[in-house]
């Protein structure tokens, strides 16, 4: 065993963060929950994110950047969404900073936002909210967007890599005019991260559908890939979600079909 590493069958979580650390990929910061991500591992996630770009371009998305801060009323325009992200938000209540007087740094109380923000988990909304204004005709569909960006979701229990407060990922947003051609979009991009999990990392991955407990809140349907780990337990890597038209209702995202009619859209 290596100096300092603890044997997995003595425990298994801390021979994860062990390795982590001695092979200098991240560390913990001096933000809860969060980590640094050091060169070693950074280059790893560069490696990971060119090959996946390019796959993604590939199938025909095209990326763009959206804000990281997200009016609340945003949330509570789709029922599910909001529940299931509530207990996971960061929130911005204000703007400014101010001297005490005694050489304390606090939070102004005259700088509260009229509307507080969420500091993005996930980017449904604020894409949505700005599709109103893409969507119009059936010939602007499909849109097929990818965005890299950060995420923060305020877990309590973390551990580097596998959850963390603020994470780096990918999140594709796309719009269909028909309910099949965003289902085939879900499944394929399901089978984008299924082929490279196990082509490129080497990481064999059983495909399937998550339970409805357990679904993307707001979605009709997730499909997932899931890898096991060496302690026999699951770990969920990647997942599709076809959204249906629960967030087109919710931001009133229609287009004219091509027989005229006024339609909302299907998303994914």
């Amino acid at each position: 065993m290596s100096k300092g590493i603890t044997s997995r069958a003595e425990d298994y979580s801390q021979w994860y963060n062990d390795l982590v650390i001695k092979a200098d990929l991240a560390e913990n910061s001096a933000v809860r929950g969060c980590m640094v991500i050091k060169p070693y591992g950074y280059a790893i996630w560069e490696r990971m994110q060119a090959i996946l770009d390019k796959r993604f371009k590939e199938t025909g998305h095209s990326n763009a950047y959206f804000p990281l801060f997200i009016p609340k009323s945003f949330f509570s325009k789709e029922a599910a969404h909001v529940e299931g992200f509530a207990t996971e938000c960061a929130v911005v209540t204000h703007y400014r900073l101010k001297n005490d007087g005694t050489g304390k740094i606090v939070v102004d109380e005259d700088a509260k936002l009229e509307e507080e923000l969420i500091v993005r988990p996930t980017s449904e909304t604020i894409i949505w909210n700005t599709y109103r204004g893409w969507i119009e005709s059936y010939r602007d569909l499909p849109i097929l967007v990818n965005q890299w960006a950060n995420v923060v979701r305020w877990e309590m229990r973390t551990r580097l890599f596998l959850r963390t407060a603020e994470f780096l990922w990918q999140e594709g947003h796309t719009a269909h005019a028909t309910s099949e051609e965003a289902i085939e979009e879900a499944e394929r991009m399901l089978e984008v991260y299924a082929t490279f999990a196990e082509k490129i990392l080497a990481v064999p991955v059983i495909r399937g559908r998550k339970t409805e407990n357990e679904r993307f809140a707001g979605a009709l349907d997730t499909y997932c890939i899931e890898a096991l780990m060496q302690d026999g337990k699951a770990l969920q890597a990647g997942t599709s979600h076809f959204l249906g038209q629960n967030f087109a209702k919710a931001f009133d995202v229609k287009f004219t079909s091509k027989e005229g009619k006024l339609e909302h859209v299907w998303a994914t």
